[in-house]
Formats: structure tokens, C-alpha cells, sequence
């Protein structure tokens, strides 16, 4: 294993395997064409190796498929906002990106687009942003991952104004999903508290499902970066990630990895899960590349997720493309199926090989921790 950490980028081997596997990813069942936020997961570990190769086939990638749905007056295929789904946010990370490489208003106007959404976009009653539309007066953890690194960029580029509405919505999140005991955070929050998934008193979901928690980490861990160093609001976010991870790490398993429910290790059927373990292990690597996470005990939690995630989760196949295992293929909460939030839910979704959203966070984080662990 070792030999492999020194010999193999794992980050680089896992984009390519992507774009070798997938020549048009935008065509692929389910999305048939569909905005979907996974790109975006996928596409920002492309734009990461990328940055650190320069080599142009991944550069062609990312743009070959953001262009698929970007017209030239900056026009997004198939995407509405008066849907206001908070998910549509987070490909505009990679229209920024695009943007600032090659300066085409194209990308700069579907990047307005999604910021005009977040304009208009329903709030509770404090001003946290609504989960979509269709789930009223709802924060969801997923939810920060998906706004918050583009909200916060955008206005660093094109506004003169502060960012303090980036920062509300960590602070009305935290303080309504965090648990005193576990130090954890509940998937999702209920203002009104009369969603079928909620406790009736507090509003809260019932558990604590990883790659929740994972998109939490992976937003504070961006959004951090994004700040000037001398900004006060950066403590904040600091104090919330430290807590937040050291909730994480109390239930990391002696594998490395971390199940499902996070907190429900010895309870039959859960399982190892990948995203919200690769997600960790970004968040952990990251914190130690910022110099939030010095401390031995986040090095220690740091490698063992890497060699547990590669222990347990990735294999290669005979055309030397990586297959990363065991992922959780969707989980949320209410909707159409009434996904109650009980474990029996979290444990009844597919468990699928080469889920995009835990195949963008394995190159993310493997990437994050090639960079950590080549510095030091």
C-alpha cells in the first residue's frame, strides 16, 4: 500500500478512468440531459487535476460538458428556475471556473442566472435559504454544498458587496441541526416541524447520515478557503468545522471508513459507505493543507481514511479503470415517496458502483491529500 501512495495519483487515475468511461457524461442514465448537480462534483475534481497537471484533456473535458448545456446568451438547458432548487446552484462553480479561463460571457451570464435565483430564492422565517421549493421552510445539509462556495465566489467576483449572507446561512444551519451530545449534525431541519420525517418539538430529522455531512464539511472546508485571512467571519466557520469533525471522527471505524448512519456502526444492515467517506477524508486533508487541522490525532484520522477508503472501496479493472464500491446511490427526506428519515429508509436506497457524486469526491479528495501529503 504503501509503495502505492508513492507511486499512483489516485486523484489523476480516477479522472482519467472518468473520462475514458464516460466521452459524454451529460448522456448517461438517469440524467439523459438533465442540469443535475452531480456534474458538478465530478467536474470540480477534474478542475483540481487539471490545476495541478495542466494537462488540456481535462480542461476539454469540463468544457465539453458544461457546454452541452450552456447556450451563447448563457441560457441553461433544461434548467427553471422558478423550481428554485438549491441543487441548480452548484454546476455554477464550474461556469466560474470557466469563465475565468477563458473570459467567454457565455459562462459569466448562466453564472447570473443561478445567482439571480439565489436572490429570489424562498428563505425561512431567518433567512436560510430553503431546501427547494417543494420542500417548504426545510435546511438540509446538502443544501450548504450546493450555494454556498458559488454564492460566495460569485460575489468575490462580480459584487461589491459583503458576504455576510453567506455566512448566515452556515451560522442558522448550525445552530438548528447540531447535537450537544454527539456533536454531529442532523440531516435536515423542519422550521414549522410538521414534516412526517421531523420530531415534532425540535423540527430535526432522526439521524445522522454521512455524506450529509460530508457536503457540510466539503462547503465549510471551500468556503473557508475562499475568505481573506484577516476576515472575523472565518473564525466562525473554523470553530463550526473543527466541532463538526470532531463529532465525525468519534464514530470513524477501525477500517478508516465510515458507515451510513453514522453513528449506528453495530447495527445490522448498515454498511461502509464511500461518499460520505471520501468526503471526510477531503475535508480532513483540506483542513490540514489550511492549517486548521494540526493537531496529530486529524493527521492519524487522515491517513487511516485514506488507506481504508482505498482498502475498502476501490478496485481496478482489466482496462485499468478504477470501480469505487459501495455507494449510496440518493437519500433525502419527504417527497412524492414519503421518505420518512428512519433508518430502515437510509438502509433501503441502492447501494451502486461509481456513484458521480462519490466518484467527484473521490478525486477531490484524494487530490486534497496528494497535495497535504506532498508539502510535508
Amino acid at each position: 500500500m504503501y509503495m502505492l501512495k508513492e507511486t499512483i495519483s489516485w486523484s489523476t487515475e480516477m479522472a482519467d478512468t472518468v473520462i475514458e468511461r464516460y466521452p459524454e457524461l451529460y448522456a448517461l442514465r438517469p440524467y439523459r440531459g438533465k442540469w443535475s448537480y452531480d456534474y458538478g462534483v465530478v467536474l470540480k475534481g477534474l478542475e483540481k487535476v487539471y490545476k495541478e497537471t495542466n494537462e488540456q484533456k481535462y480542461f476539454d473535458y469540463i468544457q465539453k460538458t458544461m457546454d452541452y448545456f450552456i447556450g451563447e446568451d448563457g441560457s441553461i438547458k433544461d434548467y427553471e428556475k422558478e423550481k428554485f432548487n438549491i441543487d441548480f446552484i452548484n454546476n455554477g462553480k464550474v461556469l466560474l471556473f470557466l469563465y475565468k479561463e477563458t473570459k467567454q460571457e457565455k459562462y459569466k451570464k448562466a453564472a447570473e442566472r443561478l445567482r439571480d435565483q439565489l436572490a429570489d430564492h424562498p428563505r425561512t422565517s431567518e433567512g436560510a435559504f430553503w431546501h427547494k421549493k417543494i420542500y417548504p421552510y426545510q435546511i438540509w445539509l446538502d443544501g450548504l454544498y450546493m450555494s454556498s462556495p458559488f454564492y460566495l465566489e460569485y460575489i468575490k467576483m462580480f459584487e461589491d458587496q459583503d458576504y455576510s449572507d453567506v455566512i448566515k446561512q452556515f451560522e442558522l444551519c448550525d445552530e438548528h441541526t447540531r447535537s450537544a451530545v454527539t456533536q454531529l449534525r442532523h440531516h435536515a431541519w423542519d422550521e414549522k416541524a410538521v414534516q412526517p420525517w421531523c420530531d415534532p418539538e425540535t423540527g430535526l430529522s432522526r439521524h445522522y447520515w454521512s455524506r450529509s455531512l460530508g457536503w457540510y464539511l466539503m462547503a465549510l472546508a471551500d468556503v473557508i478557503e475562499l475568505l481573506d485571512e484577516d476576515s472575523e467571519d472565518k473564525e466562525k466557520l473554523i470553530w463550526i468545522f473543527r466541532d463538526t469533525l470532531e463529532g465525525v471522527i468519534r464514530y470513524q471505524d477501525q477500517s478508516g471508513t465510515w458507515y451510513q448512519i453514522i453513528d449506528k456502526g453495530g447495527r445490522k444492515p448498515n454498511y461502509l459507505e464511500s461518499s460520505g467517506s471520501c468526503m471526510f477524508l477531503y475535508a480532513l486533508a483540506k483542513g490540514r493543507r489550511l492549517g486548521l487541522l494540526e493537531e496529530e490525532k486529524w493527521f492519524h484520522s487522515m491517513e487511516k481514511a485514506y488507506e481504508g477508503i482505498l482498502d475498502e472501496f476501490v478496485l481496478t479493472t482489466k482496462e485499468g479503470w478504477l470501480n469505487l464500491n459501495k455507494c449510496c446511490e440518493v437519500a433525502g427526506l419527504g417527497g412524492a415517496d414519503q421518505r420518512d428519515g428512519s433508518f430502515a429508509y437510509y438502509m433501503s436506497e441502492a447501494v451502486i458502483m461509481n456513484d458521480f457524486k462519490a466518484v467527484g469526491a473521490f478525486i477531490q479528495a484524494m487530490n486534497e491529500y496528494e497535495k497535504v501529503t506532498k508539502s510535508n
